[in-house]
This record gives structure tokens, C-alpha cells and sequence, in this order.
């Protein structure tokens, strides 16, 4: 069983999933595709990767163009990251707006991100862990992102770790939302 809540961005969604917890620890199913489509989410995951990042790592704002853009579900199965998501959709009341979550192998929690969302997260902790399914598989022609700093997110960190690829991508204001 997983449990869904709604977010304040439509159509993104926090899923709690069921642990089970015995003397030798714990078991936590993260997909399954017809309680997926039991709970109206038609998520068909196509490709699934993991990173692991050293404590004050920033990765993002992450996704993937008109032609290979994805659903997204990710999780957090060790560490603990605080992880971001914008909005791109022209057509969306939230347009441009943010929410975030704090995601951990602790609370179990994983969030839905639907086609039409930026994807980032801050790794609050050494060794944390990410995992993300994808509806389709990774485009890199087709990959894209604006700048982990240029949207208003008031991020607690002052000098993170990025990417060389991160620090290059343009501001938010300089990107035209296909979505």
C-alpha cells in the first residue's frame, strides 16, 4: 500500500510508502504498477539510475525537453536530501513556482514528478543516495536546466557543490518553457 498526498504544485505528489520492519530490518516496495494506476497516476517506468553525494552537494534544476520529457518518481533509500521542484508548465497557476520536501532513508517518503517540472535536490548528508525512475529513457540531447540559484528558492547552503554543468546552465528568466 502507498499513501498519496497532494503537494502545492498539481500534479506532483508525495507518496508514503508501506514499510515493513522485522528483526532483520526493513523491506519498502516503491513501485507497483497497478496500485500506480489505482491511484490515478499512470507511471510507467522506462529507465531507473541512483547518485550518491557528499554532504552540501546541489544537482539540478534537472529535466528533460519536449520529445524525451519524463515522469519522474525519486527517493531517497539512504542519507537525507531536501529536494526541489519548479514548475515550467505556461499553462499552470504555478507557473514558476516551488515547492520542496525533505526526503530520507528515514522517512521513506518519494515524490511524483510529472512532465512540465525542474528537478533538484541539496544533499543534506554524506553518502546520501538517490534513486529516480523515469518514463523514458535519458535523451542527452534532450537534456536541459536553469540554474540551481535563479528562481527565488531560499537554499541553506552558501557555497555549494555543483557540477561544472550545473554552474553553466542559464538563469531561469533566460529559459522559454516548451511545456
Amino acid at each position: 500500500m502507498i499513501q498519496l498526498l497532494e503537494t502545492e504544485l498539481t500534479s506532483v505528489f508525495v507518496l508514503k510508502p508501506r514499510v515493513f520492519e522485522d528483526q532483520r530490518g526493513s523491506f519498502v516496495k516503491t513501485y507497483n504498477e497497478n496500485l500506480f494506476e489505482e491511484l490515478g497516476i499512470p507511471f510507467k517506468p522506462r529507465e531507473e539510475f541512483f547518485s550518491v553525494s557528499h554532504k552540501n552537494v546541489v544537482r539540478g534544476m534537472h529535466f528533460q525537453l519536449v520529445g524525451a520529457a519524463h515522469d519522474k518518481l525519486v527517493y531517497c533509500p539512504l542519507g537525507k536530501v531536501l529536494d526541489v521542484v519548479v514548475d515550467l508548465r505556461k499553462w499552470s497557476k504555478n507557473y514558476g513556482k516551488t515547492m520542496s520536501r525533505e526526503l530520507s532513508g528515514s522517512n521513506r517518503e518519494m515524490l511524483f514528478i510529472p512532465v512540465g517540472f525542474a528537478h533538484g535536490f541539496l544533499a543534506l548528508e554524506d553518502n546520501t543516495m538517490m534513486v529516480y525512475q523515469t518514463s523514458t529513457v535519458h535523451s542527452p540531447q534532450h537534456d536541459a536546466g536553469f540554474l540551481w540559484n535563479s528562481f527565488g528558492f531560499d537554499w541553506p547552503v552558501q557555497n555549494p557543490i555543483l557540477s561544472d554543468r550545473d554552474k553553466a546552465f542559464p538563469a531561469l528568466k533566460d529559459f522559454q518553457s516548451p511545456f
